[in-house]
């Protein structure tokens, strides 16, 4: 099995460890910034696009591709947004960067703006993350006062200031279209892709990046070491360090940070994770937070790789990473690892996800405003004694006319828990309705 490598989370609950300037300085804080602006711009961005960064928030999207989109002819400003707004159901990483190595952050953002000529950036922070953002305030005071942030940055002719702006507590407002009209001020209605590519059409109508946190705090690393060096680590395609948020049915729930694509689901769950509790079965598993399709332990997968070499795996023997995910008909997403052993009532989980789902749209569309309405409607009604054996096929019928009708992927991510589950355990869906006669609903249960 391989070895844990800590790159992001180097210091995260590193005995002795504070989240102030003098504790990051005396660990060798803010030295690649200092190398990063003798440097043209140009040249950082395409170490960065060398090393094959894929975004850490969910999408995968390759982030040296995404600078690349930028506008710069358009003699507007440049903004960067660091999406902080970790409301993704199973994931915390984003979290513990912000409360234990705030400048880690900082220092990944800055070298990010100085490479796209950034004059101004906004961390976004989730609004139910009061305390991460005094840390921030006070960790980007703390960088102005030593030149790291602000006018003349290290003495050059550079400036760039970093704001924390506290999100409107919603779920739609990590959706980067959304994040920027809630930034603006506004309801976070996402906008239509086209026009309004944050890359040309942004904040304010000017050019925009939209980076993760984690993102950003591999930039840092990149800059450092190269971006050859960078693509070293993990496998092809699947370049650098990934964090894996644990959290469910088993013994040792965490984070856990690995090289990309090198461990299987079975050697996290088994051998990182210390198994199921004592006397229980993995039944299910979320690889990518709750939007993700669900796995059922037991079902195999078969295939070809891009290679031509033909695959054949169970759950256990899935490489975590971004491609080999999709190629299973799941993804890997935000990292959210949530796990499902032999106790859970799979129709009862449903419902607290769709209750989630239909809580979160915005509203904008109409296939998603009704639809996760509706997917909550029916599958509260199921929890609540009225259940039917005709209820799963409806809910299906309800997730299908979803996706693809959405302004943004909302849509998608509200349907999918739906359609996997009724396809990974549609027999307890029919079977609900006489299995729920002699037992009560879950305390658990939210709808």
């Amino acid at each position: 099995m391989p070895e844990q490598r800590r790159l992001i989370f180097q210091h995260i609950d590193e005995s002795g460890y504070s989240n102030d300037i003098d504790c990051y300085l005396r660990n060798g804080g803010y030295e690649v910034l200092k190398k990063a602006v003798t440097q043209k711009p140009e040249d950082l961005r395409e170490e960065v696009k060398k090393s094959g960064l894929r975004g850490r928030g969910g999408a995968g999207f390759p982030c040296g591709v995404k600078w690349g989109l930028v506008d710069r002819k358009s003699g507007k400003p440049i903004y960067l947004i660091v999406n902080a707004d970790e409301s993704e159901p199973g994931t915390f990483k984003d979290r513990y960067i912000m409360h234990q190595d705030p400048h880690q952050l900082i220092e990944g953002t800055m070298i990010s703006c100085f490479a796209n000529n950034v004059k101004q950036a906004y961390i976004y922070i989730r609004g139910e993350f009061p305390h991460g953002a005094k840390i921030l305030e006070k960790a980007i005071q703390e960088a102005r006062d030593k030149k790291f942030v602000g006018q003349n940055i290290l003495g050059t002719d550079y400036s760039c200031e970093i704001f924390v702006h506290r999100g409107a507590g919603a779920y739609i407002c990590g959706e980067e279209t959304g994040l920027i009209e809630s930034l603006e001020g506004k309801r976070a209605n996402p906008r239509i892709k086209p026009p309004y590519f944050p890359a040309v059409l942004g904040l304010y109508q000017c050019p925009t990046i939209v980076n993760n946190v984690e993102t950003l705090c591999h930039v840092k690393h990149i800059i450092d070491m190269g971006g050859d060096e960078y693509t070293k680590i993990g496998t092809p395609g699947n370049t650098g360090t990934r964090v894996f948020c644990v959290s469910g049915h088993v013994q040792k729930p965490g984070y856990y940070e690995f090289p990309a694509g090198t461990i299987t689901m079975g050697q996290l769950l088994n051998e990182v994770c210390g198994g199921p509790l004592p006397g229980r079965k993995f039944k299910a598993v979320i690889p990518g937070g709750s939007s993700a399709k669900i796995l059922k332990f037991g079902e195999r997968f078969k295939g070809k790789l891009r290679s031509g070499e033909a695959y054949d795996w169970g759950v256990e023997d899935v490489p975590m990473d971004f491609d080999s995910l999709a190629m299973i008909g799941t993804m890997g997403g935000s990292g959210g690892v949530i796990v499902m052993d032999d106790s859970v009532n799979m129709v009862e989980a449903l419902a607290n996800i769709n209750a989630f789902y239909s809580h979160e749209s915005c509203g904008q569309c109409t296939p998603c405003r009704e639809g996760s309405l509706w997917m909550k409607k029916i599958s509260s009604r199921m929890v609540h004694g009225e259940a039917r054996k005709e209820d799963g096929a409806l809910l299906k019928s309800v997730a299908d006319q979803i996706p693809g009708r959405t302004i943004c992927a909302f849509g998608e991510a509200c349907s999918w828990p739906t359609q996997s589950f009724l396809a990974k355990f549609g027999e307890e869906f029919t079977a609900y309705p006489e299995a729920k006669k002699s037992k009560p609903a879950d305390s658990h249960v939210l709808v």
